[in-house]
C-alpha cells in the first residue's frame, strides 16, 4: 500500500517503529500528485523543495528522539492562510504574486509540530463560493468523479486529502465551507467553535463567522489536528482563553444515555432521496450505539440563508476595501489618476463573484439601508444563536445533513447565484451561532458519489463533538473506498 493513502496515526506508529521515514512519506505524496494533480487540479502552488528540507529535518528530529505531534506528515494548506516565503493568493488575481513576510499561527504552530508542506490547495476566491469554481487559478475537480465539483470554498483542500494528495489539510469555514467539500468529497470535516483556533494569519472574508479547521481521512486524524491548532492566541482579537483538552481522549468514549437532536427545519422539502436515506441511516446507527433520538426545532433556520447573505457580505465590504492596488497586490497600469487607478485595479483583479458580494455589502452598509440590513440581520442572527443555546438543554448533540444534493455538474449553477447559496442551507446557521460543527462521511449514491452526515455540539464542546463522530463512525463501519482518478 502506498504510504500517501494512510492516515496521520497509522504514519505516526510507522515513524515511531522506524518502519518508515518521513522523506518516503513525503516521495510518495509527490508521486501521487505527479499522477493525478493534473486532472483533479488540487494545488494552487506546490512547495515540493521545502516539503523535502521539511521532511529531511523531520527524520533528523525522529532519530535525535526531538519528534512533534505531527513530525513527518504532509498536510496541505488553504490558499487563504499567510505563509512567510511562499506565496498566498486566495484564488484571486488581485493577489497572485502576494508573498507574506510572515507566517499565520496555524502555519506556525504546524512548523513548530514538525509538519511538512507540499503547497497550498485551490479555492474559490477569498473563499466566496460553494464549488471552488471562482478561483482566478482555475477550477478544482471532484476526485470521485471529475465533472463534479468537490464542494467549496475549500474544495482543494477536501479533494487533496480525498485523492490522496496530501495526508491531511487546513481549511476556513465561513458558511460551511470546510464542512460541505469534506461531506462531497468523503473525508472528514471540523469546524471549531469561534474562537478556540487563531484567525492571526487567515485572510479575512467575513470575520466575525471565518474560522480555521482541519481536513483528515478520520476522525481519530482530526482530533490530532485540533491537539495541533486548538488554543489561546494573544495576536487575535477574538481568540478565547479557554482549556484546550488532549482531544484524543475523547474517541474511545461512548455515547451511551446521550440525547441527539433532529432538527425538524433540515428535513425539508428538496432533499436529494439518497443523501436523506444515508442521514437516516446514520440516525439508526447513532442510535444503535445507545443514543436517544429526539425531534428538536430550530424555529429561525428559515432566516439563516437570508441573514448569513447579509451579514458576510457587509463584511467581506469592509475587508476587500484594502485591495486598492497601491500598498500590495494587483494594481492597474491604466488608470489616469488616483481614482482611476483604484477603480481599474479592483475590476480587473477580483472576479465576478466577489464583485457581486462587494456590492451587496456596500448596499447593506450604505446610509439609509443600514439598519434595515446590516441591523436586522444581526437581531435575528442573535435569535439563531439563542435557538441552539435552547436546543443543547435538550440534547448533547445535534445530527443533520450537510448538504442537500450530492455533488452536482461543474458549471450547473455558476448562473444561477441563488441556486449556489442554498448549497450552504444545512451549514449556514453553524456559523452563525459560532458552535463547533463536523461532517463525517456516512454512504455512498448509487453512482458513487460520498454523502456526510453533520453533528454540532455547543460552544467549546469539540471534545463531545470528536467523541459522537468517533462513535459514529467506529459503529457504522463505512466502507473506506478511494476514488479511481
Amino acid at each position: 500500500m502506498e504510504l500517501s493513502t494512510l492516515t496521520i496515526h497509522e504514519l505516526q506508529r510507522m515513524l515511531r517503529e522506524g518502519e518508515t521515514t518521513s522523506v518516503a512519506i513525503t516521495e510518495s505524496v509527490f508521486k501521487r500528485i505527479e499522477a493525478v494533480e493534473d486532472k483533479v487540479h488540487s494545488y494552487i502552488t506546490l512547495t515540493e523543495d521545502l516539503a523535502f528540507q521539511q521532511a529531511e529535518q523531520a527524520d533528523r528530529n525522529m532519530q535525535s528522539g526531538r519528534g512533534g505531534p505531527l513530525t513527518g506528515i504532509p498536510i496541505a494548506l488553504k490558499d487563504i492562510v499567510c505563509t512567510e516565503g511562499t506565496r498566498t493568493t486566495c484564488g484571486s488575481h488581485i493577489l497572485e504574486n502576494f508573498i507574506p513576510p510572515y507566517d499565520s499561527t496555524v502555519v506556525r504552530k504546524f512548523r513548530e509540530a514538525g509538519a511538512v508542506f507540499p503547497g497550498k490547495t485551490n479555492m474559490d476566491e477569498f473563499a466566496m463560493g460553494s464549488s471552488t469554481e471562482t478561483s482566478y487559478f482555475g477550477i478544482t475537480r471532484n476526485p470521485w468523479d471529475l465533472s463534479k465539483i468537490p464542494g467549496g470554498s475549500s474544495g482543494g483542500s477536501a479533494s487533496a486529502v480525498a485523492a490522496d494528495e496530501c495526508i491531511a489539510a487546513i481549511g476556513s469555514d465561513t458558511g460551511g465551507s470546510i464542512r460541505q467539500p469534506a461531506a462531497l468529497c468523503g473525508v472528514v470535516g471540523m469546524k471549531p467553535t469561534y474562537g478556540r483556533v487563531s484567525r492571526y494569519g487567515l485572510i479575512a472574508f467575513a470575520s466575525s463567522l471565518d474560522q480555521i479547521g482541519p481536513f483528515s481521512k478520520d476522525v481519530e486524524d482530526c482530533a490530532i489536528m485540533m491537539n495541533a491548532i486548538a488554543g489561546y492566541d494573544p495576536k487575535d482579537s477574538t481568540s478565547v482563553p479557554a482549556e484546550v483538552p488532549d482531544y484524543t481522549r475523547f474517541l474511545s468514549k461512548g455515547i451511551e444515555d446521550w440525547t441527539v437532536g433532529v432538527p425538524k427545519e433540515y428535513f425539508i422539502e428538496g432533499i436529494d432521496p439518497e443523501v436523506l436515506d444515508a442521514v437516516k441511516r446514520a440516525m439508526q446507527v447513532v442510535e444503535d450505539a445507545g443514543a436517544k433520538i429526539i425531534e428538536i426545532s430550530l424555529p429561525h433556520s428559515e432566516y439563516c440563508v437570508a441573514v448569513y447573505y447579509v451579514i458576510a457580505p457587509s463584511e467581506a465590504s469592509s475587508n476587500l476595501a484594502r485591495y486598492d492596488g497601491v500598498r500590495y497586490g494587483f494594481r492597474s497600469r491604466e488608470g489616469r489618476d488616483l481614482m482611476e487607478m483604484y477603480k481599474m485595479s479592483r475590476s480587473a483583479g477580483f472576479g465576478d463573484e466577489v464583485k457581486r458580494r462587494i456590492m451587496i455589502g456596500t448596499h447593506s452598509l450604505s446610509s439609509g439601508y443600514y439598519d434595515a440590513y446590516y441591523k436586522k440581520a444581526s437581531q435575528v442572527r442573535a435569535l439563531l444563536r439563542r435557538d441552539f443555546d435552547e436546543a443543547f438543554r435538550q440534547c448533547d448533540a445535534i445530527i443533520a445533513p450537510v448538504t442537500p444534493t450530492p455533488a452536482f455538474g461543474i458549471g450547473e449553477k455558476m448562473d444561477d447565484p441563488l441556486q449556489m447559496y442554498l448549497c450552504d442551507i444545512f451549514t449556514i446557521s453553524c456559523n452563525l451561532a459560532g458552535i463547533p460543527g463536523i461532517s463525517v462521511p456516512c454512504g455512498y449514491t448509487k453512482s458513487g458519489l460520498p454523502v456526510g452526515v453533520q453533528f454540532l455540539t455547543g460552544h467549546f464542546e469539540e471534545g463531545k463533538l470528536l467523541q459522537i463522530a468517533a462513535a459514529y463512525e467506529r459503529h457504522a463501519e463505512i466502507e473506506r473506498r478511494r476514488p479511481e482518478i
